[in-house]
């Protein structure tokens, strides 16, 4: 691999690896897979985050839907631990709290599989780098 110098080099590392890094399988179309971003700080850990993370694993393999799940650090939003974001194909994403292994079956149900938004959700107060 090579030594990485400056800051063009990690960029030009970053945009070849980025289709497969964001879509988790390699020649997919990243916009037209689920995604789903799980909260594992310290925080989100001992709120319950870990099994939520398993069961939104397990449960999206049992149920035959096709997404990537990645952990994520903090997402600024303590007192709603476990929280998820979601990102369905050409929708922006929606973050829900409070998300033990019953809401994230609603949420996989309802929300994943149906696009019908349900309980829980935390109005965003921020925006991405690229906007």
């Amino acid at each position: 691999m090579a030594k990485i110098t400056n800051l063009e080099d990690l960029r030009k590392i970053r945009q070849k690896m980025q289709p497969e890094t964001i879509s988790g399988h390699t020649g997919k179309d990243a916009a037209k897979l689920i995604r789903i971003k799980v909260a594992m700080a310290t925080c989100s850990i001992a709120s319950g985050s870990r099994e939520t993370l398993n069961y939104i694993v397990d449960e999206l393999d049992k149920r035959n839907l096709e997404a990537t799940v990645t952990q994520t650090g903090c997402m600024g939003y303590c007192y709603a631990e476990p929280t998820i974001e979601v990102t369905l194909p050409d929708r922006e994403p929606v973050l829900f709290g409070y998300v033990d292994v019953k809401k994230a079956d609603e949420i996989i149900e309802k929300y994943v599989k149906g696009g019908m938004l349900v309980d829980g959700i935390i109005p965003v107060n921020y925006k991405r780098i690229d906007e």
